[in-house]
């Protein structure tokens, strides 16, 4: 075939192709790096977000500061974060001054935290934490009240330790190997990979505190509002993707594009991961649903341990699941 004419059948093939993708509605997403982003990486790599109209761009953030506030700002449209950062800002509780109250909204859900309190291999229980550092992200918001809690429920004082911040998941896991902190609290897989180099995963925030709610997607009320085609994509893209990752028949491809986004991630990891991360009962939540107990679980925490003044008891407060109930599947 000539040349001339080869260009010219795929121009031809690839018309579509590009049509469809200039239809695409943008969502600039942020969200902590790690492989609790498959669900995400699946949606973007096999098509699901394209299939209901939407082009994910995703950013890691260093930390909760940067994501909050940039968040609200607008330079972002959607978070992928823990809602207690969402209850803490909405509140004017969160770690860093924003103008005016952020109107933040909860439009679906994604898991329990998986949240593992994780320390140096020397720690081997609750009593040899007593005088040590333990790190968090920020200490006013995200999972530093969970810290708290597994610490009293470990049976000390709160003035037995020391609460430091170290930045984001990923910073927090790079300082423990480090060993500048005894321990930290880690998001699965992190732990695994702890684990594989001599750490010791000390308490499971799902065993000590029951029903809570982790990982959610978030946005600003009036950008939802103004974009529910692309809310409403990305939730649908997100439920795809997760009964795509559940479905035995796609482990083998799963595990590859886990490995994939996770550099350096060797097979007995990603193995562990998948054990931990699309477990039946304690995964991600199938259909990405929002745990309302486990939001009245941080609200709880946020009210022992956050600021003074009347205690937090209403998740209703937080959610908008419009966008959610007209995604769900039939």
């Amino acid at each position: 075939m000539p040349i001339a004419r080869r260009a010219l059948l795929g121009a031809a093939l690839a018309a579509p192709s590009l049509a469809r993708a200039q239809t695409l509605r943008p969502v600039s997403l942020i969200t902590f790096p790690g492989g609790f982003n498959w669900p995400i990486w699946a949606a973007m790599e096999k098509g699901f977000f394209a299939r209901h109209g939407v082009a994910v761009t995703l950013t890691p953030t260093p930390n909760s500061t940067f994501q909050l506030t940039n968040l609200i700002g607008g330079r972002f449209d959607m978070a992928v974060t823990a809602i207690d950062n969402v209850i803490a800002y909405s509140e004017g509780q969160g770690e860093a001054a924003v103008s005016g109250t952020p109107d933040l909204a909860v439009v679906m859900g994604g898991d329990n935290g998986f949240l593992k309190l994780v320390t140096v291999p020397e720690v081997r229980s609750f009593y040899d934490l007593r005088g040590k550092e333990l790190s968090v992200d920020a200490l006013t918001t995200g999972y530093a009240f969970v810290l708290r809690k597994l610490v009293e429920v470990g049976g000390l004082k709160q003035e037995d330790v020391s609460y430091v911040r170290a930045g984001g998941v990923m910073q927090r896991f790079q300082a423990l190997l480090e060993k500048k902190h005894a321990g930290t609290l880690l998001i699965s897989p992190f732990e695994v990979q702890a684990e594989a180099q001599g750490f010791r995963t000390l308490a499971d925030a799902a065993t000590m505190l029951g029903c809570y709610q982790g990982l959610v997607g978030a946005t600003r009320r009036d950008w939802a509002a103004a974009h529910r085609a692309e809310v409403v994509g990305y939730i649908r893209g997100t439920i795809d993707a997760l009964a795509w990752l559940y479905d035995p028949a796609n482990r083998a491809e799963a595990l590859a594009l886990l490995r994939r986004n996770v550099p350096g991630m060797a097979e007995a990891t990603a193995e562990a991961s998948y054990r931990v991360l699309l477990h039946p009962s304690s995964g991600f939540e199938p259909r990405a649903a929002v745990d309302v107990e486990g939001i009245r679980t941080v609200l709880a925490l946020r009210s022992q341990f956050g600021p003074p003044g009347p205690a937090l008891t209403d998740p209703q407060k937080y959610l908008d699941m419009r966008y959610y109930r007209e995604a769900l599947p039939g």
